[in-house]
């Protein structure tokens, strides 16, 4: 880790951390109070992943769709229109549906190989975001003076990492500049994550052996084939299995670093608290090594 203590991170001037865990348990929350409150660089993979590395895959397809309506394709060829996403922080939608989900088209589908290639997409663009931390924790500082730095990853970082790796290249060239958090939900935390994504599915990256095999469990229970597979029903299906199959990488990524848990990020409401919560992670960890 690159503070020997908590004492240690406490005193440094220049604290950079680096928040993982699923999509749901604060990360974002956390980053934004940081960024508002104490005037932290707030480094989103997602936004960095949707604005520089899929940019135009998205308005690409954007402007696909639009030119199958007369009016807009009119508009697009005389260049009197300009199409575009706008996502923010906050708001990831454009890259959420550009990733898609597979299955009827009628039902707003995608086939099963385009599916596959667009989470390739989101494959080499996570890992090409999260190795771009180092070079903006340098720019935050250098050209915006910010002193502090939170990298405010995706859910899916287990994915596209081997935290059981020493010799993972990703996972080391994080550690080296940043401390590791990994936020650790309960059960009862998964079972609300679970109830949300029930009431609003949401497109995820699967790692390619895993979404192959859970496409075929899907397939092979409900008698659907690739084309006639409710893409909504096949987003429930996946996600239960995503989070039991997710639990124990991020488990082996913790190594790296330090584990806090939802209910302490839910209770750190200020920077004061973040850093003590931070600091005391950092003791236990060190203390479990002797």
């Amino acid at each position: 880790m690159i503070y020997s203590s908590g004492a240690d991170y406490l005193a440094s001037g220049t604290k950079r951390v680096l928040l993982f865990g699923m999509s749901g348990l604060g990360k974002t929350t956390l980053a934004g109070m940081l960024r508002t409150q104490a005037n932290w660089f707030h480094y989103s993979v997602d936004y960095r992943i949707g604005t520089r590395y899929m940019d135009e895959y998205i308005s690409d397809n954007f402007k696909r769709e639009a030119m199958k309506v007369p009016l807009l394709r009119e508009l697009m060829l005389s260049d009197s229109v300009y199409i575009a996403s706008n996502i923010t922080f906050d708001n990831l939608a454009p890259l959420s549906t550009y990733l898609g989900k597979p299955g009827d088209a009628a039902r707003g589908g995608l086939p099963f190989g385009e599916y596959q290639r667009r989470q390739d997409q989101h494959r080499g663009a996570e890992v090409s975001a999260l190795l771009d931390t180092a070079r903006f924790i340098d720019r935050a500082q250098d050209i915006y003076g910010y002193q502090h730095f939170v990298c405010d990853t995706s859910g899916s970082i287990c994915e596209v990492v081997d935290g059981a790796d020493p010799h993972d290249p990703t996972m080391a060239a994080m550690a080296e500049n940043m401390l590791l958090v990994w936020i650790k939900g309960s059960d009862e935390h998964r079972a609300e994550l679970a109830r949300r994504f029930d009431r609003a599915p949401k497109p995820m990256y699967y790692r390619p052996e895993f979404l192959l095999q859970v496409w075929e469990e899907f397939l092979a229970q409900t008698g659907a084939s690739a084309e006639t597979a409710d893409p909504d029903a096949f987003l429930r299906f996946g996600y239960a299995r995503l989070l039991d199959a997710r639990a124990p990488r991020y488990h082996a990524m913790a190594r790296w670093g330090v584990t806090v848990t939802a209910g302490q990020v839910e209770a750190a409401r200020n920077p004061a608290a973040f850093d003590a919560m931070i600091a005391s992670a950092i003791d236990r960890a060190a203390h479990a090594l002797m």
